[in-house]
């Protein structure tokens, strides 16, 4: 009897171990994974995103993560694509062209600020996956039913995606918190010595995001618009 009862004690750590496994399997799915995935990416950065850490979070083991997603490239995917979904702005059929790509455009900017750990990875991904080909074929359609060609609609999607993408980063990942010299210019040798940058450095400041990326998107919109084809 004292043998069985310890051996009873000593398999049940692998017994809840199964049991843990087999219950958080039962009740996981791809989104919830997904949406712990990117909670865990915002609260805690890219960098030290694991499926181990995922596990602990969801209250698994990381091989139950790997029932509904085949690797981490592929739970990878799952997060552009819901960085896609969030994207995504409902068009309404009195718009023109300019004001659906300009919903588009600030669409695409809420969502890289609302995810700033993951935006650097979205910025470089193919989007080749079936919902980010959805993506690029919609902002393209926009083009080709204001009418560009095939050609124009191709260049402007892609001098669009430069100012987005440049933007998104600037504001998520960009110069306030790249790489520094060692030996900075001083703002006292930039007030004495530098005077236009020194006029122009107020407005380089957060609170002036919203404004700058509007100007700039307003500008490339009409230069859009200025070159169509006669």
């Amino acid at each position: 009897m004292t043998r069985k009862a310890r051996a009873s004690r000593k398999a049940a750590p692998s017994q809840r171990k199964r049991r843990a496994a087999g219950d958080t399997g039962r009740g996981l799915s791809r989104e919830r994974i997904a949406a712990a995935a990117m909670t865990l990416v915002d609260r805690d950065g890219l960098a030290r995103f694991s499926t181990r850490r995922l596990g602990e979070e969801l209250g698994c083991e990381a091989m139950s993560i790997y029932h509904h997603f085949p690797s981490k490239a592929h739970l990878m995917d799952a997060l552009v694509d819901l960085m896609l979904a969030e994207a995504q702005v409902a068009m309404e059929p009195q718009w023109d062209w300019r004001e659906r790509l300009r919903r588009a455009a600030h669409g695409f900017r809420a969502m890289a600020l609302k995810h700033p750990a993951f935006f650097p990875f979205f910025a470089v991904h193919r989007l080749n996956t079936q919902a980010g080909v959805a993506y690029i074929d919609g902002i393209i359609g926009i083009l080709r039913d204001a009418g560009f060609s095939d050609r124009e609609a191709a260049i402007y999607f892609r001098e669009l995606g430069y100012y987005l993408t440049g933007a998104a980063l600037d504001e998520t990942a960009g110069y306030a918190s790249g790489p520094s010299s060692p030996e900075p210019v001083s703002n006292e040798t930039i007030v004495a010595s530098f005077k236009h940058l020194a006029a122009a450095a107020p407005f380089f400041r957060s609170a002036h995001f919203q404004a700058t990326f509007e100007t700039g998107l307003e500008i490339l919109l009409s230069g859009i618009e200025r070159s169509r084809s006669p």
